[in-house]
């Protein structure tokens, strides 16, 4: 997959054969999403197109809405290239996300990326919108195409509730991981590298690896999952059962740091800096304070259970 930054000047970026494109910010890469690129691909395939996607970074509301703007994203921009790269995508267009390009008027948005740009078909979801003030959709983007088709992908639902990167990000705060993850089409996955910690699982007999996200990912609700590590090393993944939050029974929530770390079943090597993926799976309970280390390693040892139980069907 060859990525190509649209910084300006932009018609240094036109060198390339003609393309299908489909466009939108694509956090997630959730089903809806995968419905627009898989429509966009069967177009490429049936037109001998090049399968391109267009993509904006930072998200549009750190610009357009800096009070509530979005710096974390369920896939940051090194993830969804990953994906996309394994979805057989020739060409991935990342488009500034700037003050400048949010004033742009429609038509020349049109031109200088579809237009000029080699595009011959435009694939995106009903909702897409573009242009100054946002004014820009499908309709109108239909009757002022210029020289290229469009296709506009309807809603894609679950149980008539439309799929969308806001409802997943709040399934996520509020532990509903099972619905974020239908609404994925896979587990939600946060990458890091493990770092050394305070050790203090291993005292009491759970040793932890303690994953620091190496991207600004959307964190989950704070509490105990269960979950599956991945060693980029080996390629290998285990089964665990993972704490997110800032472990009351040893620290002051509020002046403690939110981490991450999982209790890897049946094994004991040492993994410090190593690259990891953890892929969560079932929302267990809330974290909170216990009166004492026994209590604590009481329902560790319930928590693990019911981990090992929920991942038995993998």
């Amino acid at each position: 997959m060859i990525t190509i930054e649209m910084n300006q000047p932009i018609e240094s970026h036109y060198n390339h054969p003609d393309l299908a494109l489909a466009v939108g910010f694509f956090d997630g890469l959730h089903l809806g999403h995968q419905a627009v690129i898989h429509e966009m691909i069967q177009i490429a395939n049936q037109k001998g197109l090049n399968k391109a996607v267009m993509t904006f970074d930072p998200h549009p509301s750190v610009v357009l809405n800096p009070e509530k703007k979005r710096t974390d994203y369920l896939t940051p921009l090194q993830e969804k290239k990953e994906i996309l790269e394994k979805m057989g995508i020739d060409y991935l267009f990342i488009v500034p996300f700037t003050s400048t390009f949010a004033k742009m008027e429609e038509r020349d948005f049109i031109q200088n990326y579809f237009t000029y740009n080699k595009v011959k078909h435009v694939i995106a979801g009903f909702d897409f919108t573009y242009g100054k003030f946002g004014k820009g959709n499908m309709l109108k983007l239909e009757s002022d195409k210029d020289g290229f088709e469009v296709t506009a992908v309807p809603k894609q639902a679950i149980a008539n509730d439309k799929i969308s990167t806001t409802q997943i990000r709040k399934d996520l705060k509020t532990g509903e991981i099972n619905h974020a993850n239908a609404q994925l089409g896979r587990p939600y996955k946060i990458t890091g590298i493990v770092v050394q910690g305070e050790k203090r699982g291993r005292t009491i007999g759970f040793p932890t690896a303690n994953v620091m996200p190496n991207d600004d990912f959307v964190l989950p609700r704070l509490g105990v999952y269960a979950v599956t590590l991945k060693r980029e090393s080996t390629g290998k993944t285990y089964q665990g059962v993972c704490n997110i939050g800032v472990k009351p029974t040893f620290h002051d929530p509020d002046k403690s740091q939110v981490s991450i770390e999982v209790n890897i079943f049946d094994f004991n090597d040492s993994i410090y800096g190593e690259r990891v993926e953890v892929l969560w799976y079932d929302f267990i309970r809330p974290e909170q304070k216990f009166d004492g280390i026994d209590a604590l390693i009481k329902q560790i040892n319930h928590d693990k259970q019911t981990a090992i139980e929920s991942l038995s069907n993998l």
